[in-house]
């Protein structure tokens, strides 16, 4: 009898290392930027209102972040955001692209166990040269057979890739802490999709798990996931 699931993919940023968090003290740093102009709620309503608009042009990233943060700047203040605030947000766009890589507890350990009876990738979204340097930063590049760097999580991205590089959807999992990217999709074309929650949700990444479907799971965090992939098969 064939195996039920020969690919295991797992998601990066929050299921593999810490990532939200730099997003979110950043945001404080913005709130006090800008504590002249607006409050923080109307403010971060307004990055968020920003980021959506920006996702089309700009995509999933750092990057995008800091200039949405820019674009709200300019429209909190109309038009008279300081030279300095602007030079600050881009300070500290910079300083999140060489912030260290710390990795999740379990992480590592999820991925050798895995790896040893199953195919393991590498999927995340985000800007490329970003993403390549957590991924060479973190230890534990050597560990996948496959690594993509896509700009967006659908079900096609997925249909192509667990094609290309496994036996296609049905026997492949899908593991992150996103509902509405790792999860969702994948349940979509007939994977396994695994929820694993982080804490720090981005509020554009949250969408309704699909409960009661047969091939979605939830674990509290990754030291769970190798009896999981087991009891599969």
């Amino acid at each position: 009898m064939s195996p039920k699931l020969t690919t295991v993919a797992f998601d990066a940023d929050d299921t593999l290392w810490h990532n939200e968090r730099f997003f979110h003290l950043t945001q404080e740093h913005f709130a006090e930027l800008l504590a002249d102009y607006t409050d923080k709620d109307r403010l971060m309503q307004r990055l968020l209102a920003a980021e959506r608009r920006n996702l089309g042009h700009y995509g999933f990233g750092i990057k995008g972040f800091v200039l949405s943060m820019i674009e709200t700047a300019i429209e909190v203040t109309e038009e008279k955001v300081p030279a300095r605030v602007i030079a600050q947000l881009l300070e500290a766009g910079q300083d999140m692209l060489q912030h260290p890589i710390e990795l999740l507890p379990h992480a590592r350990q999820a991925v050798e166990t895995v790896a040893q009876s199953h195919r393991v990738l590498l999927i995340t979204k985000g800007d490329l040269m970003d993403q390549e340097r957590k991924l060479a930063q973190s230890g534990i590049g050597e560990m996948f057979h496959g690594v993509e760097i896509v700009s967006n999580k659908t079900p096609e991205v997925y249909a192509r890739i667990f094609a290309a590089h496994g036996d296609g959807a049905e026997k492949s999992m899908m593991v992150g802490n996103s509902m509405r990217s790792d999860v969702v999709p994948m349940v979509e074309i007939g994977g396994w999709g695994v929820f694993v929650p982080h804490g720090l949700e981005w509020e554009i990444e949250k969408a309704d798990p699909p409960d009661g479907h047969h091939r979605y799971r939830d674990i509290p965090d990754l030291s769970h996931l190798a009896e999981l992939v087991e009891q599969i098969g």
